[in-house]
Protein backbone atom coordinates (compact mmCIF):
# COMPACT_ATOMS: atom_id res chain seq x y z
CA UNK A 1 0.00 0.00 0.00
CA UNK A 2 2.71 2.32 0.59
CA UNK A 3 4.16 2.27 -2.55
CA UNK A 4 0.98 2.53 -4.18
CA UNK A 5 0.82 5.71 -2.41
CA UNK A 6 4.26 6.82 -3.55
CA UNK A 7 3.61 6.34 -6.98
CA UNK A 8 0.50 8.16 -7.26
CA UNK A 9 2.40 10.96 -5.37
CA UNK A 10 4.78 11.07 -8.33
CA UNK A 11 2.47 11.16 -10.84
CA UNK A 12 0.57 14.34 -9.43
CA UNK A 13 3.68 15.89 -9.79
CA UNK A 14 3.99 15.24 -13.33
CA UNK A 15 0.60 17.82 -14.14
CA UNK A 16 0.56 20.90 -15.87
CA UNK A 17 0.38 23.96 -14.17
CA UNK A 18 -3.10 25.94 -15.12
CA UNK A 19 -2.39 28.56 -17.62
CA UNK A 20 -3.27 32.52 -16.62
CA UNK A 21 -6.21 33.91 -18.46
CA UNK A 22 -6.54 35.57 -22.23
CA UNK A 23 -5.73 39.39 -22.49
CA UNK A 24 -9.00 41.00 -23.30
CA UNK A 25 -8.89 43.31 -26.34
CA UNK A 26 -10.17 46.49 -25.82
CA UNK A 27 -10.55 50.43 -27.07
CA UNK A 28 -10.31 52.76 -25.07
CA UNK A 29 -10.22 56.97 -25.25
CA UNK A 30 -7.92 59.30 -22.92
CA UNK A 31 -9.36 61.71 -20.76
CA UNK A 32 -8.73 64.88 -22.22
CA UNK A 33 -10.67 67.61 -20.50
CA UNK A 34 -11.71 70.87 -22.72
CA UNK A 35 -14.00 73.42 -23.84
CA UNK A 36 -16.73 71.71 -25.49
CA UNK A 37 -19.06 73.53 -27.38
CA UNK A 38 -22.78 72.72 -26.53
CA UNK A 39 -26.02 73.03 -28.15
CA UNK A 40 -29.14 73.57 -26.29
CA UNK A 41 -32.11 71.87 -27.44
CA UNK A 42 -36.44 72.55 -27.88
CA UNK A 43 -39.56 71.48 -29.34
CA UNK A 44 -40.77 74.08 -31.37
CA UNK A 45 -43.68 75.21 -33.47
CA UNK A 46 -43.80 77.91 -36.44
CA UNK A 47 -46.15 80.91 -36.31
CA UNK A 48 -46.44 83.33 -39.20
CA UNK A 49 -44.70 86.46 -37.83
CA UNK A 50 -47.96 88.66 -39.55
CA UNK A 51 -51.01 86.57 -39.64
CA UNK A 52 -54.38 89.57 -40.82
CA UNK A 53 -57.69 88.84 -40.91
CA UNK A 54 -60.10 89.63 -43.98
CA UNK A 55 -63.29 91.31 -42.36
CA UNK A 56 -66.29 92.70 -43.81
CA UNK A 57 -66.54 96.09 -43.25
CA UNK A 58 -69.58 97.43 -44.63
CA UNK A 59 -72.73 95.14 -45.02
CA UNK A 60 -74.20 93.76 -48.38
CA UNK A 61 -74.21 90.22 -50.49
CA UNK A 62 -71.37 89.22 -51.63
CA UNK A 63 -70.59 89.32 -54.96
CA UNK A 64 -67.41 87.31 -56.26
CA UNK A 65 -64.44 86.03 -54.30
CA UNK A 66 -61.00 87.12 -56.64
CA UNK A 67 -58.57 84.86 -55.34
CA UNK A 68 -57.62 81.26 -55.50
CA UNK A 69 -57.20 79.43 -52.01
CA UNK A 70 -53.96 78.68 -50.50
CA UNK A 71 -52.34 80.25 -53.23
CA UNK A 72 -49.80 82.81 -52.19
CA UNK A 73 -51.41 86.62 -52.64
CA UNK A 74 -49.39 89.40 -52.99
CA UNK A 75 -49.75 92.71 -50.93
CA UNK A 76 -52.73 95.09 -52.78
CA UNK A 77 -54.52 91.77 -54.37
CA UNK A 78 -58.30 92.29 -54.82
CA UNK A 79 -59.83 89.41 -53.31
CA UNK A 80 -63.19 89.83 -52.72
CA UNK A 81 -66.12 91.88 -54.77
CA UNK A 82 -69.03 92.93 -52.88
CA UNK A 83 -72.55 94.16 -54.86
CA UNK A 84 -71.43 98.13 -55.14
CA UNK A 85 -75.02 99.13 -56.58
CA UNK A 86 -76.89 100.27 -52.83
CA UNK A 87 -73.21 101.94 -52.06
CA UNK A 88 -72.96 103.64 -54.86
CA UNK A 89 -76.91 104.94 -55.00
CA UNK A 90 -76.09 106.19 -51.35
CA UNK A 91 -72.95 107.83 -52.92
CA UNK A 92 -74.88 109.55 -55.01
CA UNK A 93 -77.65 110.73 -52.90
CA UNK A 94 -75.37 112.29 -50.41
CA UNK A 95 -73.53 114.20 -53.51
CA UNK A 96 -77.25 115.64 -53.97
CA UNK A 97 -77.16 116.83 -50.34
CA UNK A 98 -73.82 118.74 -50.44
CA UNK A 99 -75.04 120.45 -53.74
CA UNK A 100 -78.73 121.53 -51.87
CA UNK A 101 -76.14 122.69 -48.95
CA UNK A 102 -73.68 124.43 -51.17
CA UNK A 103 -76.53 126.29 -53.21
CA UNK A 104 -78.07 127.28 -49.59
CA UNK A 105 -74.42 128.37 -48.49
CA UNK A 106 -74.58 130.93 -52.21
CA UNK A 107 -77.80 132.45 -51.59
CA UNK A 108 -76.99 133.13 -47.88
CA UNK A 109 -73.95 135.17 -48.58
CA UNK A 110 -75.35 136.51 -51.22
CA UNK A 111 -78.64 137.83 -48.86
CA UNK A 112 -75.32 139.26 -46.20
CA UNK A 113 -74.04 141.03 -49.34
CA UNK A 114 -77.14 143.11 -49.85
CA UNK A 115 -77.81 143.38 -46.38
CA UNK A 116 -74.39 144.96 -44.83
CA UNK A 117 -74.38 147.63 -47.23
CA UNK A 118 -77.98 149.16 -46.30
CA UNK A 119 -76.99 148.36 -42.46
CA UNK A 120 -73.76 150.53 -42.51
CA UNK A 121 -76.64 153.40 -44.18
CA UNK A 122 -79.38 152.61 -41.46
CA UNK A 123 -81.54 151.45 -44.16
CA UNK A 124 -82.09 147.87 -42.05
CA UNK A 125 -81.72 146.95 -38.48
CA UNK A 126 -78.89 145.79 -36.50
CA UNK A 127 -80.93 142.50 -36.00
CA UNK A 128 -81.15 141.59 -39.87
CA UNK A 129 -77.64 141.86 -40.03
CA UNK A 130 -77.39 139.28 -37.22
CA UNK A 131 -79.89 137.38 -38.71
CA UNK A 132 -78.59 137.34 -42.00
CA UNK A 133 -75.00 136.48 -40.56
CA UNK A 134 -76.19 133.75 -38.71
CA UNK A 135 -77.97 132.23 -41.95
CA UNK A 136 -75.07 131.95 -43.45
CA UNK A 137 -73.13 130.39 -40.77
CA UNK A 138 -75.91 127.73 -40.46
CA UNK A 139 -75.44 127.13 -44.07
CA UNK A 140 -71.83 126.70 -44.07
CA UNK A 141 -72.27 123.92 -41.22
CA UNK A 142 -74.82 122.34 -43.26
CA UNK A 143 -71.92 121.80 -46.27
CA UNK A 144 -69.38 120.24 -43.90
CA UNK A 145 -72.26 117.85 -42.77
CA UNK A 146 -73.06 117.19 -46.79
CA UNK A 147 -69.26 116.73 -47.09
CA UNK A 148 -68.88 114.67 -44.62
CA UNK A 149 -71.87 112.51 -45.65
CA UNK A 150 -70.40 112.10 -49.38
CA UNK A 151 -66.61 111.08 -47.51
CA UNK A 152 -68.78 107.88 -45.97
CA UNK A 153 -70.57 106.99 -48.85
CA UNK A 154 -67.42 107.17 -50.98
CA UNK A 155 -65.30 104.76 -47.96
CA UNK A 156 -68.25 102.55 -47.89
CA UNK A 157 -68.13 102.10 -51.77
CA UNK A 158 -64.05 101.06 -51.33
CA UNK A 159 -64.92 99.16 -48.49
CA UNK A 160 -67.02 96.69 -51.33
CA UNK A 161 -63.50 95.69 -52.52
CA UNK A 162 -61.34 93.99 -50.15
CA UNK A 163 -57.60 93.68 -50.93
CA UNK A 164 -54.69 91.67 -49.37
CA UNK A 165 -52.84 94.60 -46.69
CA UNK A 166 -49.72 91.72 -47.34
CA UNK A 167 -48.09 89.21 -49.44
CA UNK A 168 -48.45 85.74 -47.92
CA UNK A 169 -50.59 82.35 -48.15
CA UNK A 170 -54.19 82.90 -48.36
CA UNK A 171 -56.29 80.42 -46.49
CA UNK A 172 -59.90 78.98 -47.22
CA UNK A 173 -62.93 81.74 -48.10
CA UNK A 174 -65.54 80.90 -45.23
CA UNK A 175 -68.04 82.82 -47.02
CA UNK A 176 -69.30 82.35 -50.64
CA UNK A 177 -70.97 84.36 -53.57
CA UNK A 178 -74.18 85.41 -52.56
CA UNK A 179 -73.52 85.36 -48.75
CA UNK A 180 -74.75 88.44 -47.13
CA UNK A 181 -72.03 89.97 -45.06
CA UNK A 182 -72.09 91.74 -41.78
CA UNK A 183 -69.61 93.84 -39.66
CA UNK A 184 -70.02 92.28 -36.72
CA UNK A 185 -68.04 88.35 -34.98
CA UNK A 186 -69.93 87.06 -37.99
CA UNK A 187 -67.77 89.16 -40.78
CA UNK A 188 -64.53 86.65 -40.99
CA UNK A 189 -64.00 86.28 -44.43
CA UNK A 190 -60.67 84.18 -44.78
CA UNK A 191 -56.60 85.42 -43.31
CA UNK A 192 -53.58 85.96 -45.08
CA UNK A 193 -50.17 84.46 -43.48
CA UNK A 194 -47.06 86.49 -43.88
CA UNK A 195 -44.56 83.61 -44.21
CA UNK A 196 -41.26 85.08 -45.19
CA UNK A 197 -39.81 86.07 -42.72
CA UNK A 198 -41.51 83.51 -40.14
CA UNK A 199 -41.30 83.02 -36.23
CA UNK A 200 -40.55 79.72 -34.44
CA UNK A 201 -41.24 79.38 -30.78
CA UNK A 202 -40.54 77.17 -28.12
CA UNK A 203 -41.07 77.72 -24.45
CA UNK A 204 -38.16 76.84 -21.36
CA UNK A 205 -39.80 74.92 -18.29
CA UNK A 206 -38.52 77.15 -14.70
CA UNK A 207 -36.55 73.98 -13.80
CA UNK A 208 -34.24 74.36 -17.25
CA UNK A 209 -33.76 78.14 -16.20
CA UNK A 210 -32.83 77.03 -13.10
CA UNK A 211 -30.55 74.76 -14.30
CA UNK A 212 -28.72 77.09 -16.50
CA UNK A 213 -28.18 79.48 -14.10
CA UNK A 214 -26.78 77.73 -11.77
CA UNK A 215 -24.67 76.44 -13.80
CA UNK A 216 -23.31 79.39 -15.38
CA UNK A 217 -22.90 80.72 -12.20
CA UNK A 218 -20.53 77.83 -10.95
CA UNK A 219 -18.45 78.13 -14.35
CA UNK A 220 -20.18 74.63 -15.86
CA UNK A 221 -21.35 76.38 -18.88
CA UNK A 222 -20.85 79.75 -20.60
CA UNK A 223 -23.44 81.12 -22.66
CA UNK A 224 -22.16 83.57 -25.62
CA UNK A 225 -22.10 87.21 -25.19
CA UNK A 226 -25.26 88.87 -24.97
CA UNK A 227 -27.34 85.48 -24.93
CA UNK A 228 -26.46 86.53 -29.18
CA UNK A 229 -27.18 82.53 -30.14
CA UNK A 230 -26.99 80.82 -33.27
CA UNK A 231 -30.55 79.01 -33.56
CA UNK A 232 -30.68 76.06 -36.48
CA UNK A 233 -33.73 73.97 -37.24
CA UNK A 234 -34.09 70.39 -37.86
CA UNK A 235 -37.22 69.25 -39.11
CA UNK A 236 -39.54 66.19 -38.87
CA UNK A 237 -37.30 63.90 -41.17
CA UNK A 238 -34.43 65.41 -39.73
CA UNK A 239 -32.86 67.40 -42.54
CA UNK A 240 -31.55 70.62 -41.61
CA UNK A 241 -32.90 73.89 -42.31
CA UNK A 242 -30.52 75.95 -44.49
CA UNK A 243 -31.19 79.52 -42.84
CA UNK A 244 -30.06 80.38 -39.33
CA UNK A 245 -32.39 82.32 -37.14
CA UNK A 246 -31.87 84.38 -34.18
CA UNK A 247 -33.96 85.55 -30.87
CA UNK A 248 -35.87 88.61 -31.75
CA UNK A 249 -38.15 88.21 -28.32
CA UNK A 250 -38.56 86.18 -24.70
CA UNK A 251 -41.45 86.64 -22.78
CA UNK A 252 -40.52 88.63 -19.59
CA UNK A 253 -42.77 86.50 -16.99
CA UNK A 254 -43.71 82.88 -16.87
CA UNK A 255 -47.31 81.48 -18.16
CA UNK A 256 -49.02 80.65 -14.98
CA UNK A 257 -50.83 77.65 -16.88
CA UNK A 258 -47.79 75.54 -18.01
CA UNK A 259 -44.71 77.24 -15.72
CA UNK A 260 -42.94 78.32 -19.02
CA UNK A 261 -41.78 81.55 -20.78
CA UNK A 262 -42.32 82.04 -24.24
CA UNK A 263 -38.98 82.11 -26.30
CA UNK A 264 -39.13 83.36 -30.16
CA UNK A 265 -36.97 83.36 -32.87
CA UNK A 266 -37.18 84.89 -36.50
CA UNK A 267 -35.98 83.05 -39.60
CA UNK A 268 -35.64 83.85 -43.30
CA UNK A 269 -38.44 81.91 -45.45
CA UNK A 270 -37.79 82.76 -48.78
CA UNK A 271 -38.78 79.75 -50.40
CA UNK A 272 -41.79 79.36 -47.89
CA UNK A 273 -40.63 75.68 -46.69
CA UNK A 274 -41.78 76.48 -43.31
CA UNK A 275 -45.73 76.87 -43.06
CA UNK A 276 -47.30 78.39 -39.82
CA UNK A 277 -48.00 75.27 -37.35
CA UNK A 278 -45.13 72.98 -37.97
CA UNK A 279 -43.19 71.06 -35.03
CA UNK A 280 -39.57 71.59 -35.84
CA UNK A 281 -36.42 70.62 -33.33
CA UNK A 282 -34.82 74.21 -32.45
CA UNK A 283 -30.94 74.20 -31.36
CA UNK A 284 -29.36 77.00 -29.87
CA UNK A 285 -25.70 77.44 -30.51
CA UNK A 286 -22.82 79.25 -29.11
CA UNK A 287 -22.64 77.60 -25.67
CA UNK A 288 -19.42 76.41 -24.11
CA UNK A 289 -19.02 73.68 -21.12
CA UNK A 290 -15.32 74.92 -20.03
CA UNK A 291 -12.43 72.11 -19.15
CA UNK A 292 -15.47 69.29 -19.54
CA UNK A 293 -14.71 65.65 -19.78
CA UNK A 294 -17.11 64.04 -22.59
CA UNK A 295 -17.05 60.73 -22.91
CA UNK A 296 -18.62 58.12 -26.14
CA UNK A 297 -22.08 56.62 -24.59
CA UNK A 298 -20.58 52.85 -24.94
CA UNK A 299 -17.96 53.55 -22.40
CA UNK A 300 -20.47 54.34 -19.94
CA UNK A 301 -22.18 51.92 -17.75
CA UNK A 302 -24.95 51.77 -14.92
CA UNK A 303 -24.88 49.15 -12.36
CA UNK A 304 -27.45 48.45 -9.36
CA UNK A 305 -25.12 52.03 -7.22
CA UNK A 306 -25.04 54.09 -10.32
CA UNK A 307 -22.76 54.64 -13.25
CA UNK A 308 -19.46 54.09 -13.50
CA UNK A 309 -16.61 52.97 -16.48
CA UNK A 310 -13.13 51.16 -16.55
CA UNK A 311 -10.29 52.36 -16.75
CA UNK A 312 -6.75 51.07 -17.34
CA UNK A 313 -4.81 51.01 -14.09
CA UNK A 314 -0.93 51.21 -13.99
CA UNK A 315 -0.52 47.66 -14.19
CA UNK A 316 -2.59 47.68 -17.93
CA UNK A 317 -5.50 46.10 -15.97
CA UNK A 318 -9.30 46.80 -15.56
CA UNK A 319 -10.29 48.88 -12.26
CA UNK A 320 -14.00 50.17 -11.86
CA UNK A 321 -14.35 53.83 -11.08
CA UNK A 322 -17.76 55.30 -10.14
CA UNK A 323 -18.97 58.54 -11.66
CA UNK A 324 -21.12 61.05 -11.91
CA UNK A 325 -22.71 61.87 -15.19
CA UNK A 326 -24.16 65.14 -16.83
CA UNK A 327 -26.18 66.31 -19.74
CA UNK A 328 -26.06 64.34 -22.86
CA UNK A 329 -24.03 65.65 -26.08
CA UNK A 330 -24.23 63.78 -29.30
CA UNK A 331 -23.27 60.81 -28.95
CA UNK A 332 -21.46 61.18 -25.41
CA UNK A 333 -22.26 62.25 -21.72
CA UNK A 334 -20.37 64.53 -20.07
CA UNK A 335 -19.19 63.29 -17.19
CA UNK A 336 -19.42 65.42 -14.11
CA UNK A 337 -16.89 63.82 -11.34
CA UNK A 338 -14.59 60.39 -10.95
CA UNK A 339 -12.30 61.20 -13.79
CA UNK A 340 -8.45 62.29 -13.59
CA UNK A 341 -6.86 64.16 -16.61
CA UNK A 342 -4.72 61.01 -18.63
CA UNK A 343 -6.41 58.37 -17.30
CA UNK A 344 -7.55 55.85 -19.92
CA UNK A 345 -10.90 55.17 -20.09
CA UNK A 346 -12.42 51.51 -22.14
CA UNK A 347 -14.99 51.81 -24.67
CA UNK A 348 -15.02 48.79 -27.06
CA UNK A 349 -15.16 45.68 -24.76
CA UNK A 350 -16.63 47.18 -21.65
CA UNK A 351 -19.53 45.29 -20.47
CA UNK A 352 -16.95 41.69 -20.62
CA UNK A 353 -14.46 43.25 -18.12
CA UNK A 354 -14.54 42.71 -14.10
CA UNK A 355 -12.19 44.10 -12.07
CA UNK A 356 -8.17 43.14 -12.10
CA UNK A 357 -8.82 41.53 -16.25
CA UNK A 358 -6.01 41.80 -18.22
CA UNK A 359 -6.43 44.24 -21.20
CA UNK A 360 -4.46 44.57 -24.08
CA UNK A 361 -5.46 47.84 -25.57
CA UNK A 362 -6.15 47.47 -29.91
CA UNK A 363 -7.01 50.25 -32.39
CA UNK A 364 -10.24 51.41 -32.92
CA UNK A 365 -10.33 50.66 -36.70
CA UNK A 366 -8.91 47.94 -36.22
CA UNK A 367 -10.93 44.19 -36.35
CA UNK A 368 -11.22 42.93 -32.53
CA UNK A 369 -10.49 39.19 -32.16
CA UNK A 370 -13.65 36.80 -32.11
CA UNK A 371 -12.45 35.65 -28.80
CA UNK A 372 -13.64 38.53 -27.29
CA UNK A 373 -16.97 38.82 -28.43
CA UNK A 374 -16.99 42.23 -29.88
CA UNK A 375 -18.12 43.50 -32.78
CA UNK A 376 -15.45 44.10 -35.28
CA UNK A 377 -14.48 47.18 -37.15
CA UNK A 378 -15.81 50.83 -36.06
CA UNK A 379 -16.93 51.06 -32.96
CA UNK A 380 -20.72 50.16 -32.82
CA UNK A 381 -23.24 49.98 -30.65
CA UNK A 382 -22.93 48.24 -26.72
CA UNK A 383 -22.65 44.59 -26.80
CA UNK A 384 -25.28 41.81 -25.91
CA UNK A 385 -25.50 40.91 -22.37
CA UNK A 386 -26.10 37.20 -23.56
CA UNK A 387 -22.52 36.36 -23.85
CA UNK A 388 -21.13 33.77 -21.53
CA UNK A 389 -19.60 34.83 -18.62
CA UNK A 390 -20.82 38.72 -19.53
CA UNK A 391 -21.75 40.78 -16.39
CA UNK A 392 -25.54 41.36 -16.18
CA UNK A 393 -25.03 45.70 -16.03
CA UNK A 394 -25.73 47.25 -19.87
CA UNK A 395 -24.43 50.65 -20.77
CA UNK A 396 -26.32 53.37 -20.06
CA UNK A 397 -29.41 53.61 -22.88
CA UNK A 398 -29.82 57.78 -24.52
CA UNK A 399 -32.08 59.34 -22.79
CA UNK A 400 -35.35 60.32 -24.29
CA UNK A 401 -35.40 62.95 -27.27
CA UNK A 402 -31.70 62.77 -28.05
CA UNK A 403 -29.43 63.64 -29.19
CA UNK A 404 -29.64 67.19 -27.47
CA UNK A 405 -28.85 67.82 -23.79
CA UNK A 406 -32.27 69.34 -23.01
CA UNK A 407 -36.15 68.42 -23.94
CA UNK A 408 -39.46 69.53 -23.06
CA UNK A 409 -41.47 68.55 -20.24
CA UNK A 410 -38.20 68.59 -18.55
Amino acid sequence: MLLMLLALTGCGDQLPATSPPPAMEVTTVTVSPRDTPVQLEFVAETQSSRQVEIRARVEGFLEKRLYTEGELVKAGQKMYQMDQKPFQAALQSAKGQLAQQEAALAMAQATLARVRPLTEKNALSKKNLDDTIGMVQQAQAAVFAAQGEVTTAELNLSYTTLYSPLTGLSSFSKKHEGSYLSTGADGLLTYVAQLDPIWVNFSVSENQMLKYRGEVEHGLLRFPSRNLFEVAITLADGSVYPHLGRINFSEPSFSQETGTFLVRTLFANPEGNLRPGQFVRVQLRGAVRPNSILLPQRAVLQGAKGHYVWVVDGEGKAARREVEIGDWQGEGWFISNGLLPGEQVVVDGAIRLTPGSILKIVDASAPMSAATGVSSGPAGGPEGSDIPGSTIENTVAAPPGAPGSTSMGQ
